[in-house]
């Protein structure tokens, strides 16, 4: 099996500039998606600094010479733990920033990241916060994430709660980020896909503003992942686009021995001033405990 991949990203109609990132890392099958918080643009940087670290990461350490910078986990397999490293080591890039500069103090990054193994025939997915990672196959859709918010932490803890009560819950406010202290803990798990599955990492700007239904609609009726991608942040848009929105977009393909083709990712229509995504760009970047995301 191979994976191809497509992805875009746009402002929204709401913000004034795109504090979301992406990166499409072809050569080691490596799909990231980060969604920033931090006022003054921090959120930016933020989100930049997570995709940007992650993808040097997997870039530096693909000599088997290198030295890790964590602990390696003899429990995890190799993949886990490249993955689990590099979300780490972005972790703590964005805490030294923003300790280091009062312009930065306080910002933070969610982030969802998939490793596809060719060799293992699995999907490696990590995530941090409340970027999301769906599974479409055979026409149905899973949400193969759980979002670190305020709110399922106390669905978790009182599972009982009638809907009036949990309508009264703030919706925006994430339990757990990139940047908001020295360590971090990553959810990890692994996938095992077949072919046709497509797998969907996205900002909240997406999950927020579009139906999990709607999602598998667009996916099963547009094969070119491209198509899909441009109609998922278009129909954010039409629900009132209140976010940035964010979607790269993984099909599994029988192919033996074949490397990850990446798709030129899909234009999305650029907003005051925010350029649209470049299908060149490798990475795109447009533009703690209970933090309020704007």
């Amino acid at each position: 099996m191979r994976a191809i991949a497509a992805g875009a990203s746009d402002v929204g109609l709401q913000r004034e500039h795109n504090e979301d990132s992406y990166v499409v890392l072809k050569e080691y099958d490596l799909f990231v998606v980060a969604d920033g918080m931090g006022g003054h643009r921090a959120g930016d940087v933020a989100s930049k600094l997570a995709t940007e670290t992650i993808s040097e990461f997997f870039k530096s350490t693909a000599n088997d010479d290198v030295t890790w910078p964590f602990h390696f986990d003899t429990n995890l397999s190799e993949e886990e733990n490249r993955l689990l490293t590099g979300i780490r080591v972005a972790n703590r890039q964005i805490f030294e920033r923003s300790t280091r500069s009062r312009e930065y103090h306080g910002m933070g990054t969610t982030v969802v990241g998939a490793m596809f193994s060719p060799r293992k025939g699995r999907m490696y997915i990590g995530h941090v916060g409340d970027s999301r990672c769906y599974r479409v196959r055979a026409g149905q859709i899973q949400l193969l994430t759980r979002d670190h918010s305020l709110i399922n932490d106390y669905l978790l803890a009182m599972p009982d709660l009638t809907e009036e009560q949990r309508s009264e819950l703030p919706k925006n406010v994430i339990t757990r980020a990139l940047g908001m202290q020295d360590q971090v803990v990553v959810d990890l798990q692994h996938d095992e896909p077949t072919p046709g599955d497509v797998y969907v990492l996205c900002s909240d700007g997406l999950s927020g503003m579009v139906t999990d239904e709607e999602i598998q609609k667009i996916v099963v009726q547009n094969p070119d992942i491209r198509d899909a991608c441009a109609k998922l942040i278009a129909r954010a848009n039409e629900h009132g686009g209140e976010d940035n929105v964010t979607a790269v977009l993984i099909k599994i393909e029988e192919q033996l021995e074949a490397p990850t083709e990446e798709i030129p990712a899909a234009r999305s229509k650029p907003a005051r001033g925010d350029a649209a995504t470049d299908p060149a760009d490798e990475t795109t970047s447009p533009g703690p405990g209970g933090t309020r995301k704007p």
